[in-house]
């Protein structure tokens, strides 16, 4: 048995490293331009797949269950029940525009239980399944953890629905091994430890991959309660939630020994904070809150890790409502407007790249080092902005704008909650992270995005020219679809749902067709390092059909500077 957990906790391990690297955004209906609740979600990881997910309702006969599958490994974990009744899930979003994401955090080592059946992938997976409401979501999910086992380290959660936006940490208790009477092993642990926020209206938040609660207010009869009372959970005046042996669990296990309980801090406790946890991760969050806010600068030696006594908040009020081309550009910061841009230091290489080759740390002379960690990288497998709206009916008002690849060149394309069937380009099964597949969006992206990690500069506002034109196009198409698709569930909720599967489907299909034309234009464009020169949006010939000559403009000075410097007279021509 304790082999099989060692080997078990090494698995464990193995996938942490794995899939620590996501960023999500959260934003209040109250902060938004139109009133819309946002989340969005990078997931990063070098060997997940970029497709759209899809789970159609179904009803279940007594007995029927449910297979939980590792997240990082696949690895079958257990079976828990299925309800009577399960909802329809496109991607991260459900029929009732609940949404979720999610990033790891990893905290305490010493606290994985290996007997966990439910890791972090399948309580999203099986809160989206069976919520209502992003209050019901998080009560499913305490209640699956504590009924079954929690089986992955420290994780974060956003959850939102039309009307409110949650942020939710969460950790396992450890294995504690006991013999009951009947001679069976159990895990007198099982469970986790958590707590969630509602973001108040009005505001925003984020997490990338540490820990974010500090302390938070304990029960007072108004604001929190304990999940002991989880009828209280519905009054709206209920913003914090938490697991009601959360302090005392601490203490126990010597995390936690302030005198007071009103002192208790999450993060110090189970999830401390260091210089990555700072640098590498919440400065993510920084450069959002910095794009909406006025005071950041305060946390600059925060998140660039020099000071780590002055953490950012989990929450900021914007100085502006959030728009959805705002959601885009936040996935797609590299520090651009900061004195770490990535595109200016002599990592981005001859042709400015801010994307850099992993690992993330790495050493030299013995010393360690690491390079800068964005948002945009070059290993997310897909990324999303959910939107739900609380003024139309939930198979209009909620949508997935989902992207393959890195958000740098990704195209957000609009996915309904309510179609009844992915579009071939993005259904899952259409290749994999080892089978090419030349009509799946996850390859078509990656294609171009390697030319485009050859020669940034060269390309990327070609790259940008399109993507532009594609999600501008889409968000006003689904002005138009929204008011059709309304007035047709009115009539016949099928019709309305035709629709949008139709127009959902349009739009993925369109998306690929054009970015193949992209990728073949760039191709023809830049071949051998040169650039084809244009005119009126044709390649530009002479005047007996041949090409025009190519430009040549070889490369910045701060590369033949470097190369002078190294090799001296060697390459000097004579006069």
């Amino acid at each position: 048995m304790k082999l099989f957990k060692y080997l078990i906790i090494l698995a464990l391990l193995s996938a942490v490293n794995i899939s620590n690297a996501c960023t999500n955004f959260l934003i209040t209906k109250g902060a938004s331009v139109d009133g819309s609740s946002f989340i969005s979600y990078c997931a990063d990881s070098h060997i997940r797949y970029g497709e759209l997910y899809y789970t159609p309702a179904a009803d279940w006969p007594k007995g029927c269950m449910r297979m939980c599958y590792d997240r990082g490994t696949n690895r079958p974990r257990g079976m828990v029940p299925q309800p009577a009744h399960t909802y329809q899930v496109v991607g991260y979003i459900n029929e009732n525009q609940v949404a979720m994401g999610e990033t790891t955090f990893g905290g305490r080592e010493e606290l994985l239980d290996p007997t966990g059946i439910v890791d972090y992938g399948s309580l999203m997976f099986i809160a989206l399944e069976r919520s209502r409401s992003a209050r019901e979501a998080i009560k499913i999910m305490a209640d699956l953890v504590e009924e079954y086992g929690y089986g992955s380290d420290g994780e974060s959660f956003s959850i939102s629905d039309p009307n409110e936006v949650w942020y939710m940490e969460i950790m396992p208790k450890g294995y504690t091994e006991v013999i009951t009477k009947k001679g069976d092993t159990i895990n007198a642990d099982r469970g986790a430890v958590w707590v969630a926020i509602r973001i108040p209206d009005g505001c925003v938040s984020g997490h990338a991959n540490a820990a974010r609660i500090t302390t938070f207010p304990l029960r007072n009869g108004r604001t929190s309660i304990t999940d002991k009372e989880w009828g209280r959970l519905y009054n709206p005046a209920v913003e914090v939630i938490y697991k009601h042996d959360i302090i005392k669990f601490a203490r126990r296990k010597g995390y936690f020994t302030a005198k007071k309980d009103t002192d208790f801090d999450f993060s110090a406790a189970f999830a401390p904070v260091d210089f990555s946890a700072a640098r590498i991760c919440d400065f993510r969050v920084w450069t959002m809150f910095n794009e909406v806010c006025d005071d950041m600068d305060q946390y600059w030696d925060y998140v660039t890790g020099k000071d780590l006594s002055n953490r950012i908040p989990l929450y900021v009020k914007p100085n502006r409502k959030i728009s959805l081309d705002d959601m885009m550009s936040f996935q797609r910061n590299h520090f651009q407007g900061t004195e770490l841009d990535k595109t200016q230091d002599i990592g981005a290489g001859n042709f400015q790249s801010p994307f850099r080759c992993n690992p993330l740390y790495w050493e030299y002379n013995g010393q360690p080092y690491f390079n800068e960690r964005s948002i945009e990288t070059v290993q997310t497998g897909f990324s999303f902005i959910a939107q739900s709206r609380s003024w139309l009916p939930n198979p209009v008002g909620g949508i997935i704008w989902f992207g393959v690849d890195d958000t740098n060149s990704t195209v957000y394309t609009p996915f309904y909650c309510s179609i009844s069937e992915v579009p071939i380009e993005y259904r899952h099964g259409n290749g994999d992270m080892l089978t090419y597949s030349e009509n799946a969006a996850f390859w078509v992206f990656n294609r171009l995005a390697h030319f485009k990690y050859l020669f940034y500069n060269r390309v990327i506002d070609d790259i940008k020219a399109v993507q532009h034109e594609l999600e501008t196009s889409y968000q006003e198409q689904v002005k138009h679809v929204d008011e059709q698709a309304h007035t047709l569930y009115l009539q016949d909720p099928k019709k309305a749902i035709e629709y949008l599967t139709y127009f959902s489907g349009k739009a993925g299909h369109n998306t690929v067709v054009r970015w193949k034309e992209l990728d073949n234009y760039l191709l023809v464009k830049y071949m051998d390092s040169n650039i084809k020169q244009e005119e009126n949006g044709q390649f530009k010939r002479n005047g007996y059909g041949y090409p025009a000559k190519p430009m040549q403009p070889g490369y910045p000075d701060s590369w033949k500077k470097a190369v002078i410097e190294q090799t001296g007279d060697r390459f000097r021509r004579p006069e």
